[in-house]
């Protein structure tokens, strides 16, 4: 097993980090030819924001993997972190603009009564609002200007922009899906295991 892990780490160590971005990308361009092609179904907007955002939903939650699969198996992806931060948060300002500018037709006074009006979309707002300032902080200067300490602490929001993103997701659902409650589970169980306890019992 640490035969694998050092494999898994070794060449993660010699992958370069930018062609990540792109594959993550990737999806983008060939949901768009399905939109205008028919193939995203009878709703291709609402369709199309749905893709955006579950997707930025999973590279959220990939992201929350990194530390625990570091601390509790060894194996050491911390390198691709940023960029599968920046890509979720792509991925919300594309799910957002699509909302915005295809969904709501740029009806600001309409949108802003949905914000205020709609539970789902308040919540979904307030995690955009929370990845904000960890996307603006996603670089070297602002690492060495808050100091290691304070930029994890300010990255900390993270724990709570995925909550509010799998919360949006479950009240977003029309009837009782599975899917989304399957995501929320995941992201509660990857947040546990960052506990002290739990961190102190693996640790023992």
């Amino acid at each position: 097993m640490a035969t694998v892990t050092e494999a898994i780490n070794r060449a993660a160590r010699k992958l370069p980090i930018w062609p990540l971005y792109i594959v993550l990308l990737i999806p983008v361009p060939w949901w768009l030819w399905l939109a205008q092609n028919g193939g995203l179904g009878r709703e291709p907007i609402k369709a199309l924001e749905q893709e955006l955002g579950e997707m930025a939903l999973r590279l959220l939650i990939a992201g929350l993997c990194v530390t625990p699969l570091r601390r509790h198996a060894g194996i050491n992806l911390i390198r691709f972190s940023r960029a599968i931060g920046l890509t979720a948060f792509a991925y919300v300002c594309l799910h957002l603009l699509v909302w915005v500018g295809l969904d709501m037709s740029l009806l600001w006074s309409q949108m802003w009564a949905d914000i205020l009006k709609r539970p789902y979309i308040t919540i979904g707002m307030a995690g955009f609002a929370c990845l904000v300032p960890l996307a603006a902080t996603s670089n070297g200067a602002s690492i060495r200007k808050l100091g290691a300490a304070g930029w994890q602490k300010l990255h900390r929001l993270t724990y709570v922009a995925v909550l509010l993103g799998g919360l949006h997701y479950i009240l977003l659902a029309k009837g009782f899906r599975i899917e989304p409650l399957i995501y929320m589970a995941v992201i509660l169980g990857l947040l546990a295991l960052r506990l002290p306890f739990v961190r102190r019992r693996h640790a023992a």
